[in-house]
C-alpha cells in the first residue's frame, strides 16, 4: 500500500522548503523522479508493483503536487542540488533511481555533481533537442498560467492537456507532429489538469529548468555510475536514443515495443544494481496522513497541526488548504481519501475521532454548511471528454461570492478582493476535490442544509 508524508527541507539560504513524498513497498529504497508538469501520483501503479522489490520514494519536485517551490529562479542545477537536500533529509546516504522525461533530466544532472549518491539508475526518454527544437520550445512551450476572471484559462488547460497525446510539442498543429498514440482518456487528461492547477505558474520554473538544460551526457570515460535509457514506440523521445552518442561504461540505451517493455527492462537493470541497506525514513510531525480504518471507511485522512491543537473541520465543498491553523481534511476532500460509506453522521464521526485519537488533538470545530439545499449546492462535477466540469466548478465559486445559495439571486454584501481570479482558483480547486460534499453535508445537515 502507499503511504504520503511530508518532511521540511533546508534551501541554501537556510530558510525550509516542505516537500511531500509517497512510499510503497519494503526493502533497499528506490527514488523515483516524476515527468513535468505532473506530480509523484502518475507513479501509483508503477510504486505497487515495484513495491514487491523496493522501498519506492516518489516526491513531488519543488512547485509541483504538495511541494513547495525553489527559491528565486532556479536553474536544473538547483533542482539537483534540491533533490540531495531532499535525500539527506529524508536520511538517504546512497540508493538507486528511476526517472521519466523530465524527472530522468534531474537525475542525470545529479548524478554528474553527485555520482556517488547513487548505484545506478534507469531513465524513460533521454531527450537531446536539436538548436530549432529548443528555439520553439523556448517561444511557445511554457506560456504563462494565471487564472482568469470567467474561468477562460480552464479552456485552455483542458485543451493544452488533452492534446499534449496528439501532437509533440502539443501546440505545433503540423501532421509532421502528430502522435502515433493520441489518446482521449478523460480520467488521465483530468488528473493532469489538477496537477497543474496544484502547480500553477510555479510549473514554468520547474519545466524551465529542464527545458534549458544541457544536454549532455558524461563522457565515455567518465566515472559514473551504470545507467539504461529505454524508450518505447509512441514516446517522442525514442527517436531521441540515436542522438545520444558514445556512452560511459556501464551504460546501456534500447528501443522497445511497449510501455510495458519499457518498465520490465528498467526493473530488471534495478535489480542487478548493488544493493544498499534499507532505510528510515523521516517524516514532519505537524502534517501528513493518518490511516484510518473504520466500520465504512478505509484509507488516508490528510491532517494538519500538533498534539493538544484544536482542529478545524472544513465545511463541505472546502479543505484545509483555504484555512489556517490545525485541520482534517474530511474524506473525499482535499488531499484525503475518497469516501466509501453513505451519509450517517456516525460513520463520518468514527473516522474524525480515529485521526484525532492519533493525533492527539484537544478538540475538533466544525465550519457550518453552506445555506441551500445540497442537492443544489454540490453540482455533478464528473470529468466529460469537453472539460465542461472545471468552468461549472469556477462559476459555483464565483457565484457563491455574491449570492446564498449560490444558485439563488439573494444577493449578500461582498468584498471585490473575495472575487480576485487568485482567491477563486485556490475554492475552485478545493470544489474539485470535493467528491463526497453532498454526503458530508447531508450528514451533518437536513435535507434544507440547516445544522
Amino acid at each position: 500500500m502507499i503511504s504520503r508524508h511530508f518532511i521540511d527541507v533546508p534551501n541554501p539560504d537556510g530558510s525550509l522548503r516542505r516537500v511531500h513524498y509517497r512510499r510503497c513497498g519494503a526493502g533497499q529504497p528506490l527514488l523515483m523522479v516524476h515527468q513535468s508538469p505532473r506530480s509523484s501520483a502518475e507513479y501509483d501503479a508503477l510504486m505497487r508493483l515495484w513495491g514487491q522489490h523496493f522501498t519506492c520514494i516518489a516526491p513531488d519536485t519543488p512547485g509541483f503536487g504538495q511541494s513547495e517551490p525553489l527559491p528565486g529562479n532556479p536553474d536544473i542545477a538547483d533542482f539537483a542540488a534540491g533533490l540531495i537536500a531532499l535525500m539527506d533529509a529524508l536520511g538517504l546516504d546512497r540508493c538507486p533511481a528511476y526517472g521519466f522525461h523530465s524527472g530522468g533530466i534531474i537525475l542525470m544532472t545529479a548524478m554528474k555533481h553527485y555520482p556517488q549518491r547513487f548505484t545506478g539508475m534507469a531513465v524513460g526518454g533521454y531527450a537531446i533537442w536539436t538548436e530549432q527544437e529548443m528555439a520553439i520550445f523556448s517561444a511557445s512551450y511554457l506560456p504563462a498560467f494565471q487564472p482568469s476572471a470567467y474561468g477562460e484559462h480552464l479552456t485552455w488547460l483542458w485543451n493544452r492537456m488533452l492534446e499534449q497525446s496528439w501532437f509533440f510539442p502539443w501546440f505545433d498543429l503540423r501532421p509532421e507532429a502528430r502522435l502515433p498514440n493520441a489518446h482521449a482518456d478523460v480520467s488521465r487528461i483530468d488528473q493532469a489538469v489538477r496537477e497543474m492547477l496544484e502547480s500553477g505558474d510555479h510549473y514554468r520554473a520547474g519545466y524551465g529548468a529542464v527545458l534549458r538544460a544541457p544536454r549532455d551526457i558524461p563522457l565515455a570515460d567518465a566515472n559514473v555510475p551504470p545507467v539504461l535509457i529505454s524508450a518505447y514506440a509512441g514516446d517522442p523521445l525514442q527517436a531521441h536514443i540515436d542522438r545520444l552518442g558514445a556512452m560511459p561504461a556501464g551504460w546501456k540505451a534500447e528501443k522497445v515495443a511497449t510501455q510495458a517493455d519499457h518498465h520490465r527492462i528498467s526493473l530488471d537493470w534495478l535489480l542487478a544494481l548493488p544493493s544498499v541497506p534499507d532505510a528510515v525514513l523521516r517524516e514532519t510531525d505537524d502534517q501528513g496522513f493518518a490511516r484510518v480504518c473504520t466500520e465504512y471507511f478505509t484509507g488516508l485522512v490528510h491532517w494538519r497541526g500538533r498534539a493538544g491543537d484544536t482542529c478545524i473541520i472544513p465545511a463541505p465543498g472546502r479543505a484545509i488548504s483555504l484555512t489556517m491553523g490545525a485541520g482534517i481534511d474530511p474524506p473525499g476532500h482535499g488531499l484525503s481519501d475518497d469516501w466509501q460509506a453513505g451519509s450517517d453522521r456516525a460513520t463520518w464521526d468514527a473516522v474524525f475521532a480515529e485521526v484525532q485519537r492519533q493525533r492527539g488533538f484537544a478538540d475538533l470545530v466544525f465550519e457550518p454548511p453552506p445555506p441551500g439545499n445540497p442537492a443544489l449546492l454540490y453540482p455533478d462535477l464528473t470529468p466529460d471528454r469537453f472539460g465542461s466540469h472545471l468552468a461549472r466548478a469556477w462559476s459555483v465559486v464565483r457565484a457563491g461570492r455574491l449570492f446564498a445559495p449560490w444558485y439563488s439571486v439573494n444577493a449578500i454584501p461582498f468584498d471585490p478582493a473575495a472575487i480576485a481570479p487568485a482567491g477563486l482558483a485556490a475554492a475552485h480547486l478545493a470544489l474539485l476535490q470535493a467528491r463526497s460534499a453532498y454526503a458530508f453535508h447531508t450528514a451533518y445537515g437536513d435535507r434544507d442544509g440547516n445544522p
